[in-house]
């Protein structure tokens, strides 16, 4: 059985990091670590952490990469259209915000359609650009990770290089909106959703959008 824990380790971003465990194995991952944080260290006292993701690459998802890396023996995963995000302050925008945040390199590097094990548990990649050209979310059997993708009644910013208003819709319509209505969406920002109801409510691609 897999289990989740949202954490907001960068609050003023609101960024959201997910613990993400199956239950008989131990066995963990972190997605998009924001900011470093002891409290991971009690959180995963009981765990083996197998995975560090990024769901893309801006500074407000990998700037706890660096902090992992060094405590835990663990495989860092980005996609790779954004791997040149993780050693590039400008690529990953942390440069704007005067923090020149990098990140240690890959040590996997993902493509649409791959499926990886957790535990007793698998996750699949799928590739959404439209944030970024590398963003990706991570299906399991009851929840997908969204990343900077998909929002409860949002969607992210286009408007960074690299981003692309067509590609986050067709991503979205396209790739998640044919899922199963009642995963649960564990998005980069803001509140848990479900596929059933952002396909239905959500004003920018969602039944009813304007867009």
């Amino acid at each position: 059985m897999i289990k989740y824990k949202k954490f907001v380790f960068l609050p003023e971003y609101g960024t959201n990091t997910y613990l993400i465990w199956e239950t008989e194995s131990k066995e963990a991952m972190l997605v998009d670590m924001a900011a470093p944080s002891n409290k991971i260290f009690n959180e995963l006292k009981d765990l083996n952490l197998k995975y560090l993701i990024n769901t893309h690459g801006h500074a407000d998802h990998i700037g706890g990469n660096k902090f992992v890396k060094s405590n835990f023996k663990v495989k860092l995963m980005i996609h790779q259209n954004d791997v040149g995000m993780l050693s590039d302050a400008r690529q990953n925008l942390s440069s704007y915000m005067g923090a020149g945040i990098t990140s240690p390199p890959a040590d996997i590097i993902v493509s649409d359609g791959e499926i990886f094990k957790l535990g007793n548990s698998e996750f699949k990649i799928i590739h959404t650009p439209g944030h970024t050209k590398g963003g990706i979310c991570l299906l399991f059997d009851k929840i997908i990770v969204t990343g900077d993708t998909l929002f409860q009644e949002s969607i992210g910013r286009t408007d960074f290089p690299g981003g692309s208003f067509t590609e986050i819709k067709n991503s979205i319509q396209k790739k998640l909106f044919i899922l199963d209505e009642k995963l649960v969406v564990l998005p980069g920002h803001n509140n848990i959703t479900t596929i059933g109801d952002e396909k239905i409510g959500n004003p920018f691609v969602g039944l009813y959008a304007n867009y």
